[in-house]
């Protein structure tokens, strides 16, 4: 999507924070944060939302899951974190390109 400004960071063509990037996934600190850590896991692939995800998502979703723990510990956040995932208008949801909140404060 041209417009999408996570297809734009994954594309190389504005700048992110980076902490993770693999073929399918990247993950960047986010640029308004709500904790001193917080960063989020976004598919390189679009998808607007998590809404819009079907079966065919399930091993994407899957990775960014099983690294948000991994990531989280790697950023200081060895106690514990949050994750959220805004879906749609009615749940928060601002960039429409499907992403993992993770937050919380270093130990």
């Amino acid at each position: 999507m041209t417009d999408c400004i996570f297809c734009k960071i994954v594309a190389g063509q504005i700048p992110a924070n980076k902490i993770y990037e693999d073929d399918d996934v990247l993950a960047f600190h986010d640029i308004r944060p709500i904790a001193p850590v917080h960063f989020m896991l976004i598919p390189k692939q679009h998808v607007d939302s998590l809404a819009h995800c079907g079966p065919e998502h399930e091993a994407v979703l899957g990775k960014m899951l099983t690294l948000a723990p991994k990531l989280a510990r790697e950023q200081g956040l060895e106690a514990g974190f949050k994750t959220g995932i805004n879906t749609g208008r009615g749940g928060g949801q601002e960039v429409f390109h499907l992403h993992v909140h993770v937050f919380g404060h270093k130990n």
